[in-house]
């Protein structure tokens, strides 16, 4: 199913007068152009500026670049087309600055329908990157423990909203979330060192955690994110690793939105022993990781705090297109940078209802609480 923003039309318009300037044979028809130079910023940049400006360090883009050069082309014959690295520094200025296509096309010396068509293009090209940085099979049970004592955790799960303008009137609604903004709800599963393990960016903003939970396997309801990246990547496998065992004997922990099951466990409302607020201590601390990562990830490429504005597919890449890069940051040990425009402070977050659930199985949470918590 694929959803169309309000003003796909504008959107369309610019890609037409792109594809015209570059296609046309007529020389008649040609508008004598004034190309602008384009800054090697590789150099002329010092370290602290180029991550500054975009995200990422030098070394983090030249690694990009040797990965997803095959995918992207320059499109012009003439000799002012766009290389690959100008393109890259493009799409990953616009991810750094939001959805301001003026003031990337202008840094970069391009115009803006050129602009449009890039970052949609290297969105497409980092996502295909997804089953190499993000990754669920990554043992971090160690890495969990020492932050609270919480035993044979393989990672933590949360849902983010990320703002959207307005789609077409016939699927809006869908896409309204319970603080009435339009949104894509996507849930995210990161380990201890705040590294993605799992993200789905396909539901609308009025589902709730758990719905997007059940759904995410192989034999759930099932969309399609975008032709450029397979499936079963990033849709499905969550559940499926649940469902067969294949966290070996390993938890995901959620917040009370999410049914409690043998392989997900959840926080006990009404905790009563000793052990059992241990346990929400304990699960409390070690789940507080997503959010932590969440925010980074947020901080870091600015484009998912603000509102974008761009067709759904397109939105989504730019979604797991950042996904992979926040994880590339994450193995380069690269600090966390300040976000260069303002980022509104808390605005999706939203609490979702707490569910009861009569799928839902605590008896391993039980047992956990008895055979562990209430010892120490």
């Amino acid at each position: 199913m694929e959803y169309l923003s309000s003003d796909e039309s504008d959107m369309e318009l610019l890609e037409m007068i792109d594809e015209f300037d570059e296609e046309s044979e007529s020389e008649e028809n040609l508008i004598q152009k004034v190309y602008k130079a384009r800054v090697d910023y590789m150099i002329v940049l010092n370290n602290y500026e180029f991550t500054y400006r975009f995200r990422l360090s030098k070394s983090a883009v030249r690694e990009l670049l040797d990965l997803i050069n095959p995918y992207l082309k320059v499109k012009s014959p003439r000799n002012h087309g766009i290389s690959p690295l100008h393109q890259i520094l493009l799409a990953l200025r616009f991810y750094a600055l939001g959805t301001m296509l003026v003031s990337v096309a202008d840094f970069i010396g391009v115009s803006i329908a050129s602009a449009s068509r890039i970052v949609n293009d290297v969105s497409k090209a980092i996502a295909k990157l997804y089953p190499r940085f993000v990754s669920i099979e990554r043992h971090c049970n160690e890495e969990f423990y020492a932050i609270a004592g919480f035993p044979r955790v393989r990672g933590v799960i949360d849902g983010t909203h990320i703002l959207i303008q307005s789609p077409n009137s016939n699927i809006g609604e869908e896409f309204r979330n319970r603080k009435g903004s339009f949104s894509l709800n996507v849930q995210v599963v990161c380990d201890a060192s705040l590294r993605f393990q799992n993200v789905v960016a396909r539901w609308p903003g009025s589902s709730h955690d758990a719905t997007i939970f059940n759904h995410s396997d192989l034999k759930g309801t099932f969309f399609k994110l975008f032709a450029t990246v397979p499936s079963n990547n990033h849709c499905s496998l969550l559940t499926e690793y649940c469902e067969q065992g294949r966290l070996a004997n390993s938890w995901l922990l959620g917040d009370s939105a999410y049914p409690c099951k043998p392989y997900l466990l959840t926080p006990i409302l009404n905790p009563t022993t000793r052990g059992e607020q241990l346990y929400n201590e304990s699960h409390i601390r070690t789940r507080n990781t997503i959010e932590r990562c969440i925010g980074v990830w947020k901080r870091r490429f600015p484009v998912l705090a603000l509102k974008m504005r761009l067709k759904l597919e397109n939105i989504q890449a730019v979604i797991i297109a950042t996904s992979v890069l926040h994880n590339i940051a994450r193995c380069h040990n690269l600090e966390e940078v300040d976000a260069e425009v303002h980022i509104p402070n808390d605005e999706m977050n939203i609490d979702e209802e707490i569910i009861h659930s009569p799928s839902s199985d605590a008896t391993e949470r039980r047992t956990l609480v008895d055979s562990w918590f209430s010892t120490l």
